[in-house]
Formats: structure tokens, sequence, C-alpha cells
């Protein structure tokens, strides 16, 4: 089996962690991208190969663990990995090189079939793809790979090839491009081809799929199709754009399924809840978010505490959380957190925030703080965090790490295809790389997602197996709820058999745990998740 992502624009760094985590998982992957301005530096890189100051360009600079020397990579590349299992046989690394060199040529001829470009093949003695022009040899499409074995002993391949289909070709001016002073870098526009990138990625996926997959192959793409000028709100317009038509969504005022219908109970353990977060001043995500399972989580002296204040600086399209501009941190915040957990006499204690890109570290530090305010107060109570992506900033999250929560949550929150719509400050592969990131520094990772937003029960499926590629033990899956007519229309209502058809789709792929009903959230049960969970990773022997 095969599972080929379509990401968008990635970070090499957020990828390059990603595919780290992928190495460990025991399916093959493909993933499809394009970088922001980076040049990356190979195990036999030279310094001397950059021919300007380093710190004088506008780019990043990464070392990486793949084959060859330094290149360029940019929008316009399409860029794409490989995370296959091969043989232990000596040649096995040089036929899977040859595979993905195969998969270009047959991409770029396809978009040639006139033969502009002349013969496009291998060149001797120069790993990539090249175009014969008039018999002169241009690099189309460099190659760089790595294989290493996993804690399993299967030997993994990484990294792979990156094609030049409208790159700014100026930027290789500033190297010696893979170490090669007398050949020229070229595209395929610039050498008179005027294919439409997603063309070019999308059958480029398809060639490389056909070569490594060997069988069955799952697709997954966020969308980046362009806006189309409306009058409609930018949040209808992208949910158009991701293939969902949102005058078919339910209406707004029409009666909810009896499945989802809460009878409210006020009653003392809710009244008592209350007055505990009134008198010491705390947000919680209950009522911020109009939480279903207020009065049931409530009732029994259970919360999910908000820090880094009520006004988050995104709007996701799902969420009913404040998006006025945010007020300074509170410093007295992670004390008052705590002293709701003792009072509380709180086992298990969940604190999510909002996001906070006005922020340095993302409020990650008043994360920390948080968590180590409720270890000194209760050591004996465990700690879940529900974070942002904290913008990817691996300084930022780090912070977090370091205080050592108990779980690390961090929702991906709908399917590859509606992320832009839903989310559209957030990204898929950042959310998995988040995740990747917290599983690698040896904690226990947790995920969420809604359903009702427009997605099929085969994209939730795949999510999910991508959650668990990256080693995340719980997942939560529940039915998301229009909060007004200006947030995203619920296209369905899923019926409580389909969520026990998904929980159990979950544990299947390798999820720990898996919370799925129509009112799930992301912390509804989060105690009992963790404790079923931990004896799975205990016996597995992945944390």
């Amino acid at each position: 089996m095969l599972r080929r992502r379509h990401l968008g624009r990635v970070s090499f760094r957020e990828a390059n962690d990603l595919q780290r985590a992928l190495l460990e998982s025991g399916d093959d992957y493909v993933l499809v991208m394009q970088h922001p301005p980076t040049y990356t530096l190979g195990v036999r890189a030279v310094p001397e190969h950059f021919l300007v100051p380093v710190d004088s360009l506008v780019a990043d600079v990464v070392e990486a663990d793949r084959g060859g020397d330094v290149t360029f990579h940019g929008p316009g590349q399409i860029v794409a990995w490989a995370i296959a299992t091969v043989g232990d046989d000596p040649g096995s690394g040089r036929a899977h090189v040859h595979r993905l060199e195969d998969a270009v040529i047959e991409t770029v001829r396809h978009f040639d079939p006139d033969g502009r470009l002349g013969t496009v093949d291998r060149l001797e003695g120069y790993p990539g793809v090249w175009a014969h022009v008039e018999s002169r040899p241009a690099k189309v499409a460099a190659v760089g790979v790595r294989t290493e074995r996993n804690r399993n002993g299967q030997r993994r391949t990484l990294h792979g090839v990156a094609l030049n289909v409208d790159v700014d070709l100026a930027a290789f001016s500033a190297i010696v491009p893979c170490g090669i002073p007398d050949k020229p870098v070229a595209s395929m526009r610039s050498l008179g081809l005027d294919a439409e990138l997603a063309d070019v990625e999308s059958y480029l996926g398809s060639a490389l799929a056909a070569r490594l997959g060997g069988g069955e192959e799952h697709v997954a793409s966020v969308d980046r199709s362009l806006a189309v000028a409306t009058a409609e709100p930018a949040a209808l317009r992208r949910l158009r754009r991701a293939g969902v038509d949102p005058d078919d969504g339910v209406d707004l005022h029409a009666r909810k399924p009896a499945w989802m219908r809460v009878e409210a109970d006020m009653g003392a353990g809710f009244r008592s809840m209350r007055r505990l977060n009134d008198d010491l001043r705390l947000v919680t995500v209950c009522e911020e978010a109009g939480c279903p399972n207020i009065f049931e989580c409530w009732d029994s002296g259970t919360a999910t505490f908000m820090v880094n204040g009520e006004r988050c600086t995104r709007a996701c399209t799902f969420c009913l959380v404040d998006t006025q501009k945010p007020l300074p941190l509170d410093p007295t915040e992670p004390a008052r957190v705590a002293e709701a957990v003792v009072r509380l006499g709180l086992r298990h204690a969940v604190v999510t925030c909002v996001a906070r890109d006005d922020l340095a570290d993302g409020g990650a530090g008043a994360i920390a703080a948080t968590i180590r305010a409720i270890r000194d107060r209760s050591p004996e109570t465990s700690v879940e965090v529900l974070i942002s992506d904290v913008r990817g900033d691996v300084a930022s999250l780090e912070l977090i790490l370091d205080a050592r929560p108990d779980v690390v949550n961090h929702n991906i929150e709908t399917v590859a295809r509606l992320q832009r719509a839903v989310r559209p400050s957030a990204g898929y592969a950042r959310s998995l790389t988040v995740l990747a990131r917290a599983g690698a520094a040896g904690l226990t990772t947790k995920s969420g997602l809604m359903v009702g937003l427009g997605e099929t029960v085969d994209e939730v499926e795949e999510t999910l197996a991508d959650l668990a590629a990256v080693g995340v033990s719980i997942a939560t899956i529940g039915q998301y709820v229009r909060p007004t007519r200006a947030h995203s229309p619920v296209m369905r209502w899923w019926e409580p058999d389909e969520f026990d058809d998904l929980a159990a789709r979950g544990r299947r792929l390798g999820l720990a745990h898996v919370q799925a009903s129509p009112l799930t959230r992301s912390s509804y049960h989060a105690g009992e998740a963790l404790a079923e969970a931990r004896p799975v990773e205990i016996r597995a022997g992945t944390r």
C-alpha cells in the first residue's frame, strides 16, 4: 500500500521532521509539495559552492542528510519525497533512484509531445534528469536520496526528486548547483513548455505511485486552487473551491437529530464549577466554544481551562472563540489554573489555549508556565495540553515539550482537502509535524477532527492513517455543529453507528484509543483515554 499526499507549500524543516516520523510507519508514503525559497546542503556539500555570502541570501539555508551537494528549492519547483521500504540487497538503493528518475522522465515527456526539449533522459555520471536541447544537456530535475533502517529493522528511503517547472532560475546563480559548474540548470518553462504546475504535480505523483506502490494507492490532497472573485464571504468561497457546495448544507435553524440534543442540567455540580471559575477569573473552552458536554463535565467537576486569554488571532470557520484584538497576557493565570486543579482535586487536568500569533513564542511560554504551576501544586495530577501549532516554530514548541506534559494534543480538525476552507491560517502538514515533533520528544500525542463539513468516510480514514503514521496514540472524532450563520455550514449529521465505524477504522490503523461519537470533543473523557492508551504504548514499546 502507498499513501500519496499533496501537501501544498511546506517548509523544508517541517517536511523533514514529518518524513522522519513516517520513516517509522509501516506504510509507504510519497509526499508531494513545494518549499519556500530554501538552499539545502547534502552530505557531500562543499562550502565553496556558495558563490555569495550565505547571510546575504533571502532564503533559508538548511543542512540535509540526503546525498549530493548544494541545491535550491522554491515556488514553481515540485518536490516529491518517497518514504518507502526497499530490499537489503546492495543494488536496491540505486534501483530506487532509477524509479524516481523514470517517473520524472515520463512526466516531462508527457508534457512535451512534440519533443521540444529533445531527448529527456539520464546523463551518464550525473544523477538527475536532463533535457538534451540541441545536444546540450540542461538539468531539469535533481535527485537526492538516503536510506536507513527504522526501529523495526526495515530499510527505508528518505527524500527524493525536485522537478523544475517554473522556478526562479536566478536563485541558482548564487551556488554551484549540485556541485556541477559546467552544466546549466533549466526548467520546463525556460525550455518552452507551458504546462500548468498543478497538472505536472498531479501527473508526477501518479507516475511515482505507479513505480513505488505496486498496487493499492490512497491519495489525499490539500486544496490549492485559486480564489474566484465573487460577492460571497471568503469562507464560503473556500468551501466551493474545495468541492463543497454550502447551499446544500443543513439549515442553521433546522431541528437537530435526537442524538445531538442535550438536556441542560444546571445542578449543584454545574453551579459549583461556575462559582469556581468566577472566583478565580478563569476561562474555560467549555463556555467559549459552546461545548455540548458542558453540563455533564461540569456536573462531574471537570473542565478544560483555556489560557493565554480568551481572544484568538485566527478566524477558523468552525470556531466560536472571540477573534477581537487579544489583550496582554496575565502573569497570574498559571497560578490561578493550578489553584482550580487543587480545589477540584483533579487527577487529570486539561489545559487548552487560543492561538496567539501576536506573541513571539505563540503563547508557548505561558502554557509551559501553567504546566509547571500545576506540577508544583498537584504533582500527582496528569496534565494534558491542547495547543496551537505555534506557527511551526521549533523553539516555541520546545518550550512546551520541555515542560513534559503527560499528553500533547493538537487537533488536525479536518481532512486534507478541507484544511484551507476550514482553518486557513493553519496547515495539514504543519499539524502532522507538530505531532511528530512531540512524539519524537517521547511524549504521548493526541489529535482530533470534526465530521459534517463535507468530508467522506475514506478521507477521514486517510487522516486517521496519517495520525497513526506519525505516532499519535489517541484520536477524538465528533460532529461539527455550526455556531452561527457566519460559520461553515453543517453539510450532514453523521449517525452514531457511523462514529462507531470510524472508531473501529482508527483502531485497525494502529491508534491506541479512539473516542468517537456525535458529542465527542477534544477533551471529552480525556483522563480515561490516557489510561487506556498508556498500556498499549507500553506493550508496543513506543514510549
